[in-house]
């Protein structure tokens, strides 16, 4: 199966210039060989990845993940959906949409059947079919600016996890994420793959708030700081146009200067 994971994303990567107009989102592929959705699916059951779950015609989001992936009986088993009171919706019989991110990739799916609630190895979970198709959004290609010293952005990172928000600043970022940095040691305070409800930050064309996901934290010993990496996390659209016209307004800034080194 490992195999077939690295044959899933070999086939979305290329090589390309940090500074060429196109690098950015790739276009959305649909995967419909068994192989490939089944390498994919198990690849977000293994990584524990939070799952977002949308019922249609419904604005509420829910959260699950993936604890089964059974091919023998056609079926997945996802975990309790938070909040629970989304249970009366699969009860009932409603269709709904999964979507997942594994190392800057969107992964989703839509359940047109119905949903069962039963047990995998003891705890509740609901049992779905497999997707005859998943769709594959490769982002991982998306531009990541370099802030200068003179540009570093103030951020504050908090959520229920939380004893008390966490002030840092903003090293560099994409359209997918960016990385911290924060005075002390952090590893006690910070877990990677949790999700952090409330992540500001105040970018020079106005400030931003999201949810973001925390992929991994390092604490430097020699200058005594917490370096970060966080994944944007459920962006509502008006947050994610301002990334990524500020993430554009610093590409073309950095590709002025290196015009005026050239010459």
């Amino acid at each position: 199966m490992l195999c077939a994971a690295r044959f899933a994303f070999g086939e979305t990567r290329t090589v390309s210039n940090p500074f060429h107009e196109e690098n950015g989102p790739q276009p959305p592929k649909v995967l419909k060989a068994p192989v490939e959705i089944l390498a994919n699916l198990r690849l977000l059951q293994q990584h524990r990845d939070p799952l977002i779950i949308t019922f249609h015609d419904r604005n509420q989001r829910f959260q699950s993940y993936l604890v089964e992936v059974d091919r023998e009986r056609g079926l997945l088993a996802l975990d309790e959906i938070i909040p629970n009171d989304g249970e009366r919706f699969l009860k009932s019989g409603e269709t709904f949409r999964i979507e997942g991110f594994r190392e800057g990739v969107r992964i989703a799916w839509e359940t047109l059947q119905p949903a069962t609630i039963g047990e995998f190895e003891g705890d509740r979970c609901y049992w779905c079919a497999l997707p005859a198709e998943v769709t594959y959004h490769q982002r991982r290609n998306a531009y990541r600016a370099t802030l200068k010293q003179t540009q570093l952005v103030a951020i504050e990172l908090d959520g229920d996890k939380l004893k008390e928000p966490i002030n840092g600043m903003m090293l560099d970022i994409s359209a997918t994420g960016c990385k911290l940095r924060f005075e002390g040691d952090l590893n006690g305070r910070l877990q990677p793959g949790q999700v952090y409800e409330r992540f500001s930050a105040k970018l020079p064309i106005g400030p931003i708030t999201t949810p973001v996901e925390l992929r991994h934290v390092r604490f430097d010993e020699k200058l005594g700081m917490s370096f970060a990496g966080i994944r944007f996390h459920n962006m509502s659209g008006l947050v994610q146009r301002n990334v990524e016209r500020f993430v554009y307004q610093l590409q073309r800034e950095a590709r002025r200067f290196e015009k005026d080194e050239l010459f």
